[in-house]
C-alpha cells in the first residue's frame, strides 16, 4: 500500500451556518466555502471540513447522523490555551473542563461546540511536551 496522508476531518450538521460561524469565532480563520452546504477551515497543519445533511445523500441513507459523537474529541494545538479560554467562554456555555494542566504536559481546555462536539484546545507545558509539538 502507498502512502496514506489524513487529509481533514469533516463534522456533519444540521445547521452549517452556525457551526462554521462558530469555529470561524473559536478559531479565527475564515472558512472557505465550497457550495451552501460544505465549507472547510484550512490552516497550514490541518482542514476542518463541515458539511451540511444534504451532502449524505451522495453516500447513501443512514451514512451519519449530526450532533451525535460521543467517541472522537478533535483537538487544536493553541499558543496560549488561557487565552482562547476568554474567548470559548463566550461562544458556549458548555465548557467541559477549564484550561488544567494534564499528567502529559499538556495545559487543555475541553468544551462543546453547537453540536456538542467535544473540542480540545491545548498548549504544551511541561519540557517533554513542548519538545513533542515543537
Amino acid at each position: 500500500m502507498g502512502r496514506v496522508h489524513l487529509v481533514s476531518v469533516r463534522i456533519i450538521t444540521a445547521d452549517i451556518k452556525r457551526l462554521v460561524q462558530f469555529f470561524e469565532d473559536a478559531t479565527g480563520i475564515t472558512a472557505k466555502w465550497a457550495t451552501d452546504d460544505f465549507a472547510e477551515l484550512s490552516s497550514e497543519s490541518f482542514t476542518l471540513a463541515i458539511g451540511s445533511t444534504r451532502t449524505l445523500a451522495f453516500f447513501g441513507e443512514g451514512v451519519a447522523e449530526p450532533a451525535t459523537n460521543k467517541s472522537m474529541i478533535i483537538e487544536f494545538l493553541v499558543e496560549n490555551v488561557d487565552d482562547n479560554y476568554e474567548i470559548i467562554k463566550g461562544l458556549t456555555s458548555e465548557i467541559v473542563q477549564k484550561p488544567t494542566t494534564m499528567p502529559w504536559g499538556n495545559r487543555s481546555l475541553l468544551f462543546r461546540d453547537p453540536d456538542g462536539n467535544l473540542i480540545n484546545f491545548f498548549t504544551p507545558v511541561s519540557e517533554v511536551a513542548k519538545k513533542k509539538f515543537a
